[in-house]
């Protein structure tokens, strides 16, 4: 039977320990899946899955809440130069409002996951951030806080955070009054106060707390 890598005793000094274990047990592309953008008031959630090289060095991926911009987007290269692959998949703040946030983002996931399938890199394994699964076939296992314990889930929160920030920048450029370039879409004091002063755009969400359709 096989060992669920939430059994094994965690060392902080491994953040591949996990993968190493399923490797071992003779799974073959083992995925780390994370999301973000649960929490702003505009713009899509986008998720990413990521397949590490298992001869990296997969100590420098860490949860991308903890690194600066500089240092996502150098890390998110790197997941180029070395041969990650990454998958990307976004639901829109449309489809939010449709379905609510937690579902949409457990869909960008399973888009993410998709997108590797779709291109001959099917993982037979997902480490996935947080406690409610992706509604896939494919095994995989839950991690609160998998950032911090899967360097795999790392590099995923990391793909994830750079591909939405790139989107909420062009964002800006059609709805500049905002400034979705610095805040990306969160609810800072200045993005409340602009959709009370000019009401919301087409790509707020309009079921959350703050935004109206009437303005």
């Amino acid at each position: 039977m096989l060992v669920s890598p939430t059994e094994v005793t965690p060392r902080e000094e491994d953040n591949f320990r996990f993968e190493r274990l399923l490797y071992a047990c003779g799974f073959l592309k083992v995925a780390g899946c994370d999301e973000v953008g649960r929490g702003p008031l505009a713009g899509p959630v986008v998720a990413a899955c990521v397949i590490l090289p298992q001869d990296c060095d997969h100590s420098i991926f860490l949860d991308s809440k903890k690194l600066t911009h500089s240092k996502r987007v150098v890390l998110n290269h790197t997941l180029q130069e070395i041969g990650a692959v990454v998958g990307i998949g976004q639901v829109s703040e449309k489809k939010i409002d449709d379905i609510n946030i937690l579902q949409a983002s457990l869909l960008a996931m399973k888009l993410a996951v998709d997108s590797l399938s779709a291109g001959g890199d099917d993982p037979d394994y997902l480490l996935v951030d947080g406690k409610f699964p992706i509604p896939l076939a494919t095994t995989q296992e839950t991690l609160i806080k998998g950032e911090s314990k899967s360097a795999s889930v790392a590099a995923a929160s990391i793909a994830a955070k750079v591909a939405r920030d790139r989107l909420m920048v062009e964002l800006h450029k059609k709805y500049p009054v905002y400034n979705f370039t610095q805040n990306k879409g969160y609810p800072t004091r200045e993005h409340r106060h602009a959709i009370l002063v000019h009401g919301p755009s087409p790509v707020h969400r309009y079921s959350f707390r703050g935004v109206k359709k009437d303005g």
